[in-house]
């Protein structure tokens, strides 16, 4: 593909990518991308807040080189934003100053300040970023790169707006403009006509669109198709879709799988002047429609202004205001007077989260940039968020400079929000890359720097290197360390307002550490900010600040993926009023014998992974340390027979004293998994087996296998008995070996035991059917034999195996060169295509894809919500949930969804009401408390997972119950003491009416 903007293939240094340290990034991008990437230079001019975060993450992302150029002297306001500036710094030149922090991040990006004069020569990058130019220096620099095809952007914040302009050259080519996987799917007919529908198989839909491309593989009869140049498609319907005449191919006998096509598109951009007169707007917020119009008007107002009169706009004063309002209006006659006066009055200002955005957003237009990978955004992006205004407006005196480093954020606020900013207490969940994130915006803004402000952060994970990427505030030498004290520490040297402010723990949040994070703890913290990487501790987070009536801010990124939303108590739903449909399983015949995808026999490697490394070590140490294991373990389990012979065998029968035994054994392993199993099933289902209707049974998704006959030459094979041996070796404490000559050498040498198919075995064909049981029939004489050999725990006291802990990230420990060994053999016997050890490693691993770019934006977004927290805004509309796609790109907003009302009688309820009963009353004086003031007759009491008493429990249980003191209750029913932090027990009961309705009531605490 020849094109002017893909480097050509002598132009990409193949030096190897780093996937112990780009691995979640690699999973967002691609190989092919961040080749790419690491051929390209990238200038940034102008390094303030926005020039900083830019080159922060392009830095991290991994490009060729990052030249940075600002020769301007440091000023105590650049503070508000740059976070790799300090305040011995002032009066540095500011590109000198922080490049030292900035090539820290990466050491495979060298980064570099130009030194000279304004107006020398670029030399050739492959994109140059403007930040905070005049408008002159930028259509001066784009005329340049317009036509020597150097790729430009230019970005601007100004207070709460930003700004930002793409101009990728006339003919700029994108390889992939959404980033999404092909889409894939089998096929059961194919007409052979004009139209040439292609039918699915009807489990599940295609999810082509119009103009889609697609080709094919495995179709049987009209085989002209496999392999073919890229159709295009046309949709008919959920499971068809036609490709055109194929009127002129041989008839289509069975078979085949389509997969889409991703196809280059071409994309013009105007030059910055042509632009300035014709803008083509990338809308941010579908509310704010006519918005992009007004500031467009308006920021060339602002440079106009300068010019003129070689400053900017003074904080919140109306007599420039009205300049600016009038420049605007010349180039816009409609432009909106109240946002351009706000915008005159913030233009001295620069507030961190906006800088976060536009910073997090303009570094994926570099990465789009250098790769060719994603859509990059067309032309203009104006951005704003004036609601995060607080409700008082300051004045203009509150709004003055004050020489300190928050002058930026007060040229926006003011001075009495900038102290309410300083005063606020919030508590941090998560340390990771939105942790570290959130808590760099959080020292630029100066949160709980003030004399009552705090901040706890809680992380209970150390720094491994695939953190380093994007967790931004950690380095080589942290490798192992806390991550909260880690961050903690590191945004105290951004901003020292904040030494001592900062409370780093490791305490996971959960049940377990309510005696950590108590009543007392919560009542001295304004809010809650989740930077969590998993849905339940979300929940659980979410139920506590639902309890304890604290707002709650939430967000989550996947690849170039990110939503926020803001959980305020009184007014919008929580976190858990909504839930995300649960993930497809993969039926477990499918794995276990008819895989038909990759994902299917990575699942299935996985699986064997435990049943070999993990489950028989545990048992064994099981059967060992715990008195009776035998007796009270086994006889409730089906496989009673299996379960001790897997014991005897790995204590006694096969239990190796060398590591040649292991090579041995797993040789053995090779070949029960992927010739004898296969042979067997194929002997129970031959490959001309019919259905109970006559049709093929082995046709659709049901691949038929072939058993593999081991070849040590190669490579899948031994990589499969090299990991398999030196697992095997670790559960024994022996020690491994990786020469490849050692295993093949024994390997080949091993007889292997002759098999003979067994006839009556019971296949397990779908998921209704019962899974097929060999062992629950044993003899209990063969029990019993199996038993005696059996050494007895107290002749091996303190001997145990070590059952393998399963780590995605250390490439050495043979665990996923196992999976994808075991994976590719399998996908091997089912002539499915193999996946490399990255594709395994993440499916595997279940590794979660992610980018810095992303992370920087969502919290940026986050930030902007929180100084409505800061503010007690109380009306819906005043906030804000987001969702972006910066692949597309894509930015969504829309209110909260308000509490949902309940309402029994003349009672109006939400999930933030609830019941109060102080000094620990009897049950009996809750329960006629119901009756008396709400003429409810209670039939239920539970509290946690014991119910305390109900209306059918019995007259004599029932009388012993009431009259006890709720605490005592609990204890008697619970058998366990109330552990001394506990003040308060969350119940629930369900009541009627007096008609004999059901009433939904909210929770009761009751106080002890």
């Amino acid at each position: 593909m020849s094109s002017s903007n893909l480097p050509s293939a002598m132009d990409v240094d193949e030096a190897a990518i780093d996937e112990g340290l780009y691995s979640r990034q690699l999973y967002v991008l691609g190989h092919e991308a961040m080749k790419r990437m690491a051929a390209s230079n990238v200038l940034i001019v102008g390094l303030k807040g926005l020039g900083c975060e830019i080159a922060k993450n392009v830095i991290l992302a991994g490009v060729k080189s990052v030249t940075v150029y600002d020769p301007e002297p440091v000023q105590v306001q650049d503070l508000s934003t740059q976070f790799f500036l300090r305040e011995e710094d002032i009066g540095k030149p500011r590109a000198q100053a922080a490049t030292p922090r900035l090539a820290e991040l990466n050491t495979y990006v060298p980064v570099r300040y130009l030194e000279g004069k304004p107006g020398q020569e670029i030399t050739v990058e492959q994109v140059v970023v403007l930040t905070g130019a005049s408008l002159q220096t930028q259509l001066e620099i784009n005329d340049w790169t317009h036509k020597n095809g150097v790729n430009f952007i230019a970005a601007d914040t100004r207070g709460l707006f930003g700004y930002a302009f793409n101009d990728f050259g006339p003919k700029f080519t994108c390889v992939d403009p959404t980033g999404e996987q092909p889409l894939t799917g089998m096929i059961v007919s194919i007409d052979k006509d004009s139209e040439g529908v292609v039918t699915c198989l009807d489990e599940t839909r295609h999810g082509l669109q119009d103009g889609d491309f697609v080709t094919f593989s495995e179709v049987q009869g009209m085989e002209e198709l496999n392999g073919c140049e890229p159709r295009k498609v046309t949709v008919k319907g959920p499971y068809t879709f036609s490709i055109g005449d194929t009127s002129n191919l041989s008839e289509y006998k069975a078979g085949g799988i389509f997969t889409q096509v991703k196809m280059p598109k071409i994309i013009e951009f105007k030059s910055l002047r042509e632009s300035l007169q014709s803008p083509e707007y990338f809308v941010t917020d579908f509310a704010k429609f006519d918005r992009p119009t007004t500031l467009h008007a308006g920021f060339q107002a602002l440079w106009e202004f300068k010019q003129q009169n070689q400053r900017l706009p003074r904080p919140r004063n109306d007599e420039d205001a009205a300049k600016v309002v009038e420049l605007a209006k010349k180039i816009e006659a409609d432009a909106d007077e109240k946002v351009l006066t706000e915008l005159s009055y913030q233009a001295t200002g620069d507030v961190s989260p906006i800088v976060a955005v536009i910073g997090g957003f303009v570094a994926q237009e570099v990465l789009k940039a250098c790769s060719a990978k994603f859509h990059p955004m067309v032309q203009y992006l104006y951005f704003d968020s004036l609601e995060s205004l607080p409700n008082a407006k300051p004045t203009e005196a509150e709004c003055q400079p004050i020489g300190s480093r928050y002058d930026a954020q007060i040229a926006v606020f003011g001075k009495t929000f900038q102290e309410k900013i300083q005063n606020h207490r919030q508590f941090l969940v998560g340390s990771g890359a939105i942790g570290c994130e959130m808590l760099k915006n959080w020292s630029m803004m100066g949160l709980a720097s003030g004399p009552n402000g705090v901040i706890h952060v809680t992380d209970l994970d150390t720094i491994e290197k695939s953190n380093l990427n994007r967790q931004f505030l950690f380095r080589a030498k942290d490798l192992g360390k806390f991550k909260s004290e880690v961050a903690a520490a590191a945004v105290a040297d951004m901003n020292p307002d904040l030494k001592g402010k900062i409370q780093a723990k490791q305490e996971p949040v959960g049940p377990d550490t309510e005696n950590v994070y108590t009543d007392e703890f919560f009542a001295a913290i304004d809010g809650v900010t989740n930077a969590l990487d998993n849905v339940k501790a979300r929940q659980y987070m979410d139920q506590r600040c639902v309890f304890y009536l604290k707002p709650l801010l939430e967000s989550g990124t996947l690849g170039t993926k990110g939503n926020t939303q803001v959980v305020i108590p009184h007014l919008t739903e929580s976190y858990s009023s909504s839930q995300d449909p649960p993930e497809k399983e993969t039926p477990s015949c499918t794995v276990k014998n008819f895989p038909n995808a990759i994902q299917h026999t990575i699942e299935w490697a996985r699986q064997e992974f435990d049943n070999l490394f993990v489950k028989p070590a545990q048992a064994v140490n099981a059967y060992l340390a715990e008195p009776n294991y035998l007796e009270n373990n086994l006889k409730y389990s089906g496989q009673q027979k299996e379960q001790i012979e897997q014991i005897v065998d790995y204590l006694v029968r096969k239990k190796p004293l060398t590591f040649e035994e292991c090579i041995v054994w797993a040789r053995l392993q090779f070949e029960e998994r992927f010739n004898n199993a296969i042979r067997q099933l194929l002997y129970s289902l031959p490959k001309d087996a019919k259905t109970s209707t006559g049709q093929p049974f082995w046709s659709g998704p049901k691949r038929a296998p072939d058993p593999l006959t081991f070849d040590s030459n190669d490579p899948t094979h031994l990589q499969f008995i090299i990991a398999a041996a030196n697992l095997h070796a670790f559960n024994y404490g022996l020690r491994g070996e990786t020469d490849p000559n050692v295993f093949k050498k024994i390997a080949d040498s091993v007889v292997v035991p002759e098999f003979t198919p067994r006839s009556g075995v019971k296949i397990q064909v779908n998921e209704n059917e019962p899974v097929q049981n060999d062992g629950s029939n044993a003899d209990t004489g063969d029990l019993q034999d199996l038993v005696k050999q059996l050494p007895s725990p107290s002749s091996l006291v303190g001997y145990r195996l070590n059952p393998v802990e399963f780590e995605k990230d250390d490439d050495t420990n043979h665990h996923i060169d196992f999976i994808t060994a075991a994976s590719n053999c399998r996908a091997l016997n089912y002539k499915i295509n193999p996946a490399d050890r990255h594709t395994t490693k993440q499916i595997a691993g279940k590794i979660i894809p992610a980018i810095a770019t992303t992370t920087s934006l969502v919290v940026g977004l986050v930030c902007l919500e929180l100084y409505k927290v800061i503010d007690g805004k109380n009306k819906l509309e005043d906030y804000k949930n987001g969702f972006v796609n910066l692949a597309l790109p894509f930015f969504g907003f829309s209110e909260p969804i308000a509490a949902k009302k309940n309402k029994f009688g003349k009672f109006e309820w939400t999930l933030w009401d609830r019941f109060e009963f102080k000094n620990d009353p009897t049950l009996k004086e809750i329960i006629d408390w119901f009756k008396k003031e709400h003429g409810l007759d209670i039939t239920m009491v539970s509290q946690g997972v014991s119910m305390l008493w109900s209306s059918f429990i019995g007259k004599k249980k029932s009388e012993e119950r009431l009259p006890l003191k709720f605490s005592k209750l609990v204890e008697t029913v619970s058998k366990k003491p109330i552990p001394p932090h506990v003040k308060h027990l969350i119940v629930e009961v369900m009541a009627m009416d007096e008609e004999g309705e059901d009433v939904e009531l909210p929770f009761i605490v009751v106080w002890l």
